[in-house]
Order: structure tokens, then C-alpha cells, then sequence
């Protein structure tokens, strides 16, 4: 059962989700006077992704090529637009040529002459990044064989896993299985990755609502100097405690400030997506971060 909190934020959560309409809104602009205040922050950056074309280069880089996890794709900038009100990337079964390609080389990522896929992977590294504060993105997934979509962070200082990590959403399979999560992770004492994960069942969300992959659905998450909380729709699925959190070296990966990544992977723990049509999307409606007003002109809560 909810604490009085954890209710509170739950109904700030359904608020946002009462906005997130963008077959209603998508045509009609989301100018701030439209954006939902959050009693005691103030909105400190958001795109909702109205002008057409490409996303807003003064707030989003891509990655590029093969990057992590052994996955399929190969990132490039093409295959993210914006259009009708929505941030779209899309994964695609093409033949793309790996610009990074060395034979002979070990490198996963460089000893594939050319990718059977691709995709994009969005971030605000170096543009837009933030210490604490509530984060809420309205996003809907397709839920085919081999999508790996995520909304996530990442620390801007050392490397990973010690930078820390937190995943306010990620759908993949485990077991073949499809699951939606809630992570966070930093260093572990004894190497690699110490994990803070809530692995929920999809089935669990389709049996409340059979449409859930028809329909955007809003994830959240509150940051503060003690715990990060993640939502979904409402519904907290995971809470995680900062002050347990720490390197083995002593340094808390999540009291420093992060930049946030928007990407859609495919293969790897997303299944294989051989037998699954294609071309596939992964739609954004927003993205919103607020921060409490007494916090707001610290220096970490947002980067030129």
C-alpha cells in the first residue's frame, strides 16, 4: 500500500497522463500554458517536439554505428524525425555499411562490414543535464519480437558503471519472455555492475488493458539527494536508495548531474527480430524535467 507520499506523486502522475493525448493534442500546439504544473517545481526544460523535421540539435546528439550489448542496429541520425507533434524513430531491416568496419579486428563493433538493421539513439550529453528533479516522458512502444526500446541516464562523470545509471523504462525479454523495467545501476565492490532492477511480467500490463501497446503511456521518474522513484502510468515500480548506492571508492554516482538517452535497440536482449516485420517505430510525445524552485539556480541543474 501506497505511503501519503507515494500517493501524492502517484496522483501527479495520472495528472500528467491526463495530458499525454497526442491524437488530440499532436495538430493543436502544447505551448507552456498547456504543460501541467507540478506544485513547488517549476519546468526547467522540455521538448515536445512541435517544429517538424529533426530533433532540436541544440538539445539532442546522436550516437552513431554499433555501440553496446552486441546489438544489431547501427545507429544513425536518419531514422529519427519529428513529425505530427511526436518524436519517431524508427527501426529498419536495411543494409547499412559500418563506417568503422577494420578486418580482422576483435571489436564486435568494428569486424562487421555492414549491419542487417538500424535505428537511432538520442541523447542530451554535453547540452541538457540535470541533478535531481521529477522527469516525466510520454512515449508509446511497439512490442514486437527483437525491440529493445529505452528512456535512461547516464552520469557525465567516469566511465560506466561507475557514472551510474538509471533506466526509467526498458522492454525486453528475459526467458523469451517480455518484461518492462525499472534499474538502476553503479560499481560493483567486487566489479561490474550492482543492480537495483524491477523485472515486471508484460503480461501483468495486458491483462489490465489488452490495448496497452494501442496507447502512450507516461513514465516518471522523482530524483532527489536520497532516492530516485519510478513510475508508470501512476504506479510506482521501483524505488531506489541513493545513500546505499555508492562506488566501492565512496563516490554516489546519482548526486551528480545526468544526461538523459532516448533509443530504440534491436536484437540482443530484445529478441530476434528475424521473422518480425519491418519498418517498426518508437513514438515520444514529451519530454519534461522539473525541478524544485528553491534548487533551481544551482549551478548542476542545467547545463548551457
Amino acid at each position: 500500500m501506497y505511503s501519503a507520499r507515494n500517493l501524492f506523486w502517484a496522483l501527479i502522475c495520472c495528472f500528467g497522463l491526463s495530458q499525454c493525448q497526442p491524437s488530440l493534442m499532436g495538430n493543436q500546439g502544447k505551448g507552456p500554458e498547456k504543460i501541467p504544473r507540478v506544485a513547488g517545481y517549476e519546468l526547467v526544460w522540455n521538448d515536445e517536439f512541435e517544429v517538424a523535421g529533426k530533433p532540436d540539435s541544440t538539445s539532442w546528439s546522436y550516437e552513431e554505428g554499433f555501440v553496446r550489448n552486441n546489438e544489431l542496429q547501427y545507429y544513425q541520425a536518419d531514422n529519427a524525425s519529428v513529425k505530427n507533434g511526436l518524436l519517431v524513430i524508427e527501426g529498419r531491416r536495411e543494409k547499412v555499411k559500418n563506417e568503422k568496419y577494420e578486418p580482422g579486428s576483435k571489436d564486435w563493433r568494428k569486424n562487421q562490414e555492414y549491419a542487417s538493421y538500424s535505428a537511432t539513439s538520442i541523447h542530451t550529453r554535453g547540452k541538457k543535464e540535470f541533478q535531481y528533479g521529477i522527469f516525466e516522458v510520454c512515449a508509446k512502444l511497439d512490442t514486437a519480437r527483437g525491440m529493445w526500446p529505452a528512456i535512461w541516464t547516464l552520469g557525465i562523470t567516469k566511465p560506466w558503471p561507475a557514472n551510474g545509471e538509471i533506466d526509467l523504462m526498458e522492454y525486453y525479454r528475459i526467458d523469451g519472455k517480455p518484461h518492462i523495467l525499472a534499474n538502476a545501476a553503479w560499481k560493483h565492490p567486487q566489479g561490474g555492475a550492482a543492480w537495483d532492477s524491477e523485472k515486471i511480467p508484460f503480461a501483468t500490463f495486458l491483462q489490465k488493458d489488452p490495448d496497452w501497446p494501442d496507447k502512450f503511456h507516461v513514465w516518471k521518474m522523482d530524483w532527489t539527494e536520497d532516492y530516485i522513484r519510478l513510475y508508470l502510468d501512476g504506479e510506482l515500480l521501483n524505488e531506489i536508495d541513493i545513500n546505499t548506492s555508492a562506488n566501492p571508492d565512496g563516490f554516489h554516482p546519482f548526486r551528480q548531474p545526468h544526461y538523459l538517452l532516448l533509443n530504440l535497440a534491436l536484437g540482443s536482449n530484445g529478441g530476434d527480430p528475424v521473422n518480425t516485420p519491418f519498418p517498426k517505430t518508437y513514438e515520444v510525445d514529451y519530454v519534461r524535467v522539473y525541478q524544485k524552485i528553491k534548487d533551481s539556480t544551482r549551478k548542476s541543474a542545467l547545463a548551457p
